[in-house]
């Protein structure tokens, strides 16, 4: 299964990165119900580090922000359950077709390259930081030294104003 397809079904809600209960039954050809039944049969498998259920909140803003969810996921009356990296593995001892196999080997490699994306992003956030940091300190000497040369030159212009225009007798 090509990875980017579900990269695009990787999300990252409470700063975690996750895969909705819809996109992973869809992934493994079952259900919703299917698979949501086979987790509840087994929640002793699922931490919640590993799978929560998102809040009314969260949904609302997973709706709101991803424009590709069907209309049956967007109005279904109950709230999707996220399932973390970990989570997804645990999927695997449950759902035991080759099919199940073959997508979680896709869905694992699919989290190794987000998160070497998000470490990736990391490190030019930290490079911006330093270059802003860096350019800050020159700004703040550059604006200094301009602030130095107003003070300089309001002070000439009081010299000249105070002194006496024209002739004395």
């Amino acid at each position: 299964m090509a990875l980017q397809i579900i990269e695009n079904k990787i999300l990252s809600i409470r700063n975690t990165m996750v895969m909705l209960d819809f996109d992973l039954a869809k992934l493994y050809q079952v259900e919703t119900r299917v698979l949501k039944q086979s987790v509840r049969r087994n929640l002793e498998r699922f931490p919640e580090d590993f799978m929560f259920q998102l809040t009314k909140e969260e949904w609302l803003e997973v709706i709101t922000n991803c424009d590709n969810l069907r209309s049956t996921n967007k109005f279904s009356p109950s709230k999707p359950y996220a399932f973390t990296e970990q989570g997804v593995s645990m999927l695997s001892s449950i759902l035991k077709s080759k099919l199940a196999i073959q997508i979680n080997i896709s869905i694992m490699r699919a989290f190794v390259v987000c998160r070497q994306y998000a470490l990736k992003n990391k490190d030019l956030a930290k490079k911006i930081e330093m270059l802003e940091q860096k350019f800050d300190k020159k700004f703040q000497d550059i604006h200094d030294v301009i602030g130095y040369l107003l003070q300089k030159d309001d002070a000439q212009k009081e010299k000249k104003t105070d002194a006496a225009i024209g002739y004395r007798y």
